[in-house]
């Protein structure tokens, strides 16, 4: 994977695991009283304690796995005033929408489309990473798809502002 991960990212995710590996008594008691109530292949309780188990296990691994094989990267040292860094809100233009939107830099532990929050891995992060006020950015997503953007604004954040992704 060779992820690129903050310090704060992994110590966010330790903190994650630490509190699903708590959680693992609770879904083991579930399990035991959902298979007290007789029939297994019909016991809906039963196959969703199991699903339950099943996920926080998967994420935790998941973690385990993000933090051995990511390289990390201090983010938190500044860049330059009008250059795009890790969690900087970009304020960009799109020319052909003509419209302007806020993104926020980001890792790939931090994403949320949602709320504006987009990896530097991204066809869009990538584009504008390192880049400057004014600059006129080219974006190819896809051999389909391609646009301008000009980035009219930064605005310096940190990785505290942007919270982790939640499973």
């Amino acid at each position: 994977m060779f992820d690129e991960l903050t310090q704060k990212d992994i110590d966010d995710m330790n903190a994650e695991i630490e509190e699903r590996i708590k959680l693992r008594s609770g879904f083991h008691d579930d399990i035991v009283m959902a298979k007290s109530y007789g029939d297994l292949s019909e016991n809906a309780e039963y196959h969703e304690a199991k699903r339950s188990k099943n996920k926080n296990e998967s994420r935790i691994r998941y973690l385990r796995n993000m933090i051995k094989t990511a390289t990390i990267i201090d983010a938190e040292q500044k860049t330059k005033k009008n250059v795009v860094g890790y969690f900087d809100k970009v304020s960009l233009y799109f020319e052909d929408e003509d419209e302007e939107e806020v993104i926020t830099i980001s890792t790939k532990m931090r994403i949320d489309a949602k709320q504006g929050v987009i990896s530097k891995e991204s066809p869009l992060g990538s584009a504008i990473f390192g880049k400057k006020v004014g600059d006129r950015v080219f974006v190819k997503v896809s051999d389909d798809m391609e646009y301008y953007v000009v980035i009219k604004a930064i605005t310096k954040n940190n990785s505290a502002d942007v919270p982790l992704n939640k499973y």
